[in-house]
């Protein structure tokens, strides 16, 4: 209904007699790079009549292909402007026996004095539904944010918890983060703290992958594009930026490319140094209790980045880089158990851990062109390592433990190996083609030096464990698409074969007994996907895309040892956790405005789960009068969920600009949750008293976002960004509503405003926080709170000149999840 709505109101503001007259025509073309013949996508096509004003326009496609129709006859002038190419116009008279102009081939040379697109940052934001996928294009109002943790709050549809950086898409944390079309063996909230939001060119977010990308996912794909520094000679760019509340934020990026003949040499380096404080409270009334959450994380993390493109010649290409990261982070603790009514139950636990982790990521990548254009055939060959340590410290200053430390130790290897080949088998077809072996295996080993609660909630000796886990999975996917008259369709399908071999050693710390403890699975999948688009002219375009997908579990969801622990809750993997399988429908509505105002896209999408990944949340049978909970993953019965998006860019004035998107979604989930036989106090509960059901909630939860940018002059400019989070439900908690507001400035100076200097204050009113409210398994109220009310200032400078296309990197993502979640 709402996407009818916004269909029937846009098009009756647009109404235009003069779009009746049948004597109308078109232009058509394909823009290309004069010198590599290679097709420009969005460039823009500008149509002015004869006294400069503007009639019509539009961008060319993936291909350089445009078309451009029902332009009213008599003398036109088409310009085709593109960033950092010199600008062609050219004088075309649409009339009797010339209504289909054919441009042909429309060859762009590079301006000499022009500046690469690492330099050029759009004022505003935009907002592009394209066929699979929807790409918000960083303008300096969202790029003034910060971090890229920070600016991701600003994205339609996507919501990141400030206190742990974990990202989630339409409500649902199944979603793969990559760079540049690869996913980092990083942590991915560890990841968008170190990238600096000025390094960002655009987002992408398909929310329905073609079969050309891993099914991993249930709400689908973020894809962060980097700027590219490819100018000739010596050149890069280099930010800082500092945030404070209670304590101090720091982080910097340093961006630096040599391209000179056959080589192009590339580095960057980025860090993230900081201190962050946050703090909670939980109740129960039930028992005339509360515990008391303090924590203290400090980090600090390096990421270096070097690499080379080599040309052979013009039709074969080599480029090779290797991603190391470096990263030392620790947490100090304290929470309190307080029981009013008998304190014989007070529980009051220091923890500590430092622990460090690294990673490093080494890239092969061959590419040949053949003769035909637009076909060519590329091999890439990925290899990640990742390593951590992660010793915690435990001590007991009241309570039935003692002093105890678990020492953690986790060792991660995967290669990917990537064959695609892509052919152009008409102007109007295309056929793509790959194969991929994807190799993935994790060791983890865990010993501890007292007693702590193991995955069955019995206060014992915890047994050293040692986790290893493979995954390989061999996949090989087609994609055909051909374009018609106002229609596009693309068809693909992915074939996969996975094998999963676990496999978990238990040694009792008393009697050295051994407990072995496997899983295996192997199986077979087809993930078909379809893509449809309707493009009845420039101002309107639909889309209707469908996929089916796959939601493996995380290590963290899988990992039988203690994932992180406070005195009253615990939380643990399940071994043998199923894939969950979605089927996903989406339908979108794009309208572009009158005069270049801006535009609206529409959406609504609906997914069908079967066998659902949730939490299970049972009591603790050793100490059940105590109200401590055990939190663990499984599978259940089939579900579904929906949703609607609406998202717009305006321009009511010049010097004003408004991004706004507003996002519904509902899913039914289940869990098990247990609770104490109603009736019964829980301090005169017992293990018979314990009700395990299967439980089952509605969540309906909805946002509201909106960037208003002012712009003063080229120089000075005013954000404000509103934030609105509706109540929803967990299988745990009925969340309360959050919003906040933002602020900021920017100033741009020095020759070609090379520098510009950003000043945020976030949270204006110091209204972000968590707070809930509860029934399973206990009757609970709490709020965390951590430090949002901060300002930020920030420095970005570049440098170099000199335009030249360096090697293209196409979009490829990976498979592995690093956590299972949180409380919810």
């Amino acid at each position: 209904m709402c996407l009818l709505l916004v269909t029937s109101i846009t098009q009756a503001h647009s109404t235009d007699p003069k779009k009746n007259s049948d004597k109308t025509g078109s232009i058509s073309g394909i823009v290309l790079d004069a010198e590599l013949k290679q097709p420009l996508p969005y460039v823009n096509i500008i149509v002015k009549n004869i006294a400069g004003e503007t009639l019509t326009g539009g961008i060319t496609l993936e291909d350089g292909s445009f078309e451009i129709e029902k332009i009213e006859e008599g003398d036109i002038i088409v310009s085709i402007q593109y960033i950092g190419y010199k600008t062609i116009s050219k004088n075309i008279n649409i009339s009797k026996g010339n209504y289909k102009v054919n441009l042909g081939n429309i060859l762009l040379e590079e301006a000499a004095e022009g500046l690469d697109e690492v330099t050029i940052v759009a004022e505003v934001s935009t907002i592009q539904q394209k066929v699979d996928r929807k790409v918000i294009t960083i303008g300096k109002d969202l790029a003034a944010s910060g971090t890229a943790s920070e600016l991701m709050v600003g994205i339609p549809s996507v919501n990141v918890d400030a206190q742990t950086g974990d990202i989630s898409l339409r409500g649902n944390s199944n979603v793969r983060v990559m760079v540049d079309g690869k996913l980092s063996n990083i942590p991915t909230a560890q990841l968008l703290k170190q990238i600096p939001s000025t390094a960002i060119k655009s987002i992408e977010l398909i929310t329905n992958p073609s079969a050309k990308y891993n099914p991993e996912g249930m709400s689908g794909i973020i894809n962060i594009i980097l700027h590219k520094n490819t100018m000739v000679g010596f050149n890069g760019s280099f930010n800082i930026g500092l945030s404070h509340e209670i304590e101090a934020k720091f982080n910097s990026a340093l961006n630096m490319n040599y391209r000179n003949g056959k080589f192009n040499f590339f580095g960057n380096y980025s860090n993230n140094i900081s201190k962050n404080r946050n703090r909670g409270l939980i109740s129960r009334p039930e028992n005339n209790s509360e515990q008391f959450f303090k924590f203290l994380d400090k980090r600090e993390n390096h990421q270096y980045k070097v690499g080379v493109d080599f040309y052979l010649n013009d039709k074969n290409t080599i480029s090779v880089f290797t991603n190391q990261n470096t990263s030392e982070n620790s947490t100090v603790g304290r929470t309190s158990a307080i029981f009013y009514d008998d304190t014989t139950f007070n529980q009051d636990q220091i923890f500590s851990n430092i622990g460090d982790n690294n990673s490093s990521q080494y890239n092969f990548d061959y590419k040949l062109d053949f003769a035909k254009e637009g076909e060519n055939i590329e091999l890439e060959i990925d290899h990640n390592i990742y390593e951590s340590e992660n010793p915690v410290f435990f001590n007991q200053i009241a309570g039935p433990l003692n002093d105890y430390t678990d020492f953690n130790e986790a060792e991660n290897e995967s290669t990917t190996v990537n064959l695609d080949y892509v052919n152009p088998l008409s102007e109007t077809t295309k056929l793509e083609l790959g194969l991929q072996a994807r190799l993935f295996n994790t060791n983890i080993l865990y010993s501890s030096t007292g007693e702590s609660y193991n995955n069955m909630g019995d206060l014992t000796p915890t047994p050293s464990t040692d986790f290893d886990y493979t995954r390989d999975i061999y996949s090989a996917y087609a994609n055909f698409s051909k374009s018609f008259d106002k229609w596009t369709y693309q068809v693909g399908a992915r074939l996969e074969n996975v094998n999963v071999d676990a496999i978990a050693l238990q040694t009792d710390v008393v009697t050295d007994d051994i407990t072995e403890i496997a899983f295996n699975s192997d199986y077979f999948q087809v993930y078909p996907s379809l893509f449809i688009t309707y493009t009845p002219s420039d101002k309107n375009s639909y889309q209707l895309s469908y996929s089916r997908r796959v939601d493996r579990p995380g290590i963290g969801q899988v990992n039988p040892i203690k994932e992180w622990s406070s005195p009253l809750i615990s939380s643990y993997g399940k071994q043998d956790l199923e894939p969950q399988f979605t089927n996903s429908l989406e339908v979108n509505y794009t309208r572009n405005l009158n005069n270049n105002k801006g535009s609206i896209t529409g959406g609504v999408f609906y997914r069908a789960i079967s066998d659902e990944i949730n939490r299970a949340l049972f009591i603790d049978r050793s100490d059940v009068t105590s109200g401590r909970i055990i939190l663990t993953h499984d599978n259940f019965d089939n579900t579904s969920a929906y949703g609607v998006e609406v998202s717009a860019n305006y321009r009511p004035k010049k010097w004003w600009s408004i991004n706004g998107s507003f996002d519904f979604y509902s899913q039914s989930q289940k869990g098990i949750a247990e609770n104490i036989r109603d009736g019964v106090l829980i301090e005169n509960a017992t293990i018979a008293d314990i009700e395990t059901n299967v439980s089952e909630v509605d969540n309906a939860a909805y946002n509201f976002r909106m960037f208003n940018n002012f712009s003063v002059n080229k120089k000075l400019a005013f954000t404000a960004f509103g934030f609105y989070r509706g109540k929803n439900k967990t299988l745990q908690f009925d969340v309360k509503p959050m919003y906040f507001v933002n602020l900021g400035m920017r100033y741009s100076f020095l020759e070609d405003n090379r520098a510009t200097f950003g000043f945020n204050y976030n949270d204006v009113f110091d209204t972000m926080k968590f707070g809930f409210t509860g029934t399973r398994p206990f009757v609970q109220n709490g709020e965390f709170n951590w430090e949002s009310n901060t300002w930020n200032v920030s420095l970005n400078y570049r440098f170099g000149g000199g335009k030249y296309r360096a090697k293209s990197r196409k979009n490829r993502d990976d498979n592995t999840k690093s956590d299972g979640g949180g409380f919810i």
